[in-house]
């Protein structure tokens, strides 16, 4: 990486960190490929993430664990060549089975030039999943780029454990997590008001939550402290709802109401020019 390359870097990522602001959440509307990323970043985003699911989908996978590793790298670097703004990146629990593989994974997002990684425990033994925040935090003090990470904890969307100790649980996972370098955390699967407070009150980091319908609106969120708003795979589950219903349209009645609703063509193949 030149000197010039780090520098760059180095600012989005100071970007990207300082977009993490309680009570002003950064609000990610996750994308998959270039022209989603750009048609995100076109729509007023401060930054720019992509979601595992919705990767590993568009690449013909499943999501936990079926994507290739360099083709979810690879399709990471088309879109930070594509938008101006800082990328993060959903690389599941490192795409590796061990903290040393995790760190060579994240060595391999740096060379992208993304900004910023989200790396889930998978419900893994808390030292375990510690070790492997540590590795990429590591890994980036290594390559000289301010890297967030932002770790992420299942307990509350894998439902592990009783209902009444998850919360405790997954405090005690992101406490971790934040001493082994994490600088936000995330917990997917909370929604209710009550627990994020909590959350946002025990956990010394920004807290980063998943948002769909039935969630506290932005504002909302806002007022409690949430530094982060993802929506996941929402904007994939959509668009290929989209492509349901045209399909069923056609072949149910022979008519092509639903294909009104789309881009044109011109704008797609702008959307995806290198």
């Amino acid at each position: 990486m030149s000197a010039v390359d780090r520098s760059v870097r180095r600012e989005k990522a100071g970007l990207l960190r300082e977009l993490h602001r309680p009570g002003e959440p950064l609000v990610l509307a996750n994308a998959w490929d270039v022209p989603s990323a750009r048609l995100v970043a076109g729509t007023g985003a401060r930054a720019v993430a992509t979601a595992s699911a919705s990767v590993s989908w568009s690449l013909g996978s499943a999501d936990g664990g079926g994507a290739d590793r360099e083709q979810v790298l690879a399709r990471t670097a088309q879109i930070v060549r594509a938008v101006d703004l800082p990328v993060t990146a959903d690389l599941e629990g490192g795409y590796a089975d061990s903290a040393a593989g995790v760190g060579e994974t994240v060595a391999g997002l740096l060379a992208t030039g993304a900004v910023g990684v989200n790396l889930e425990d998978e419900g893994r033994p808390l030292e375990e999943a510690a070790e492997r925040i540590a590795a990429a935090r590591a890994a980036a003090d290594a390559a000289g780029v301010p890297l967030f990470v932002n770790a992420r904890t299942d307990v509350f969307l894998r439902g592990i454990g009783a209902p009444e100790g998850r919360l405790d649980e997954a405090v005690r996972r992101l406490r971790a997590y934040v001493a082994a370098g994490a600088d936000g955390v995330f917990a997917p699967g909370v929604s209710d008001p009550e627990t994020i407070a909590a959350l946002v009150g025990a956990v010394p980091a920004p807290l980063n939550v998943l948002a769909g319908p039935g969630a506290p609106a932005v504002a909302e969120l806002a007022k409690l402290g949430v530094a982060r708003i993802s929506l996941g795979p929402g904007l994939a589950e959509v668009a290929y709802a989209a492509v349901r219903r045209a399909a069923e349209e056609v072949y149910r009645s022979g008519t092509f109401t639903v294909l009104a609703e789309g881009l044109s063509y011109p704008e797609l193949n702008r959307l995806s020019a290198g």
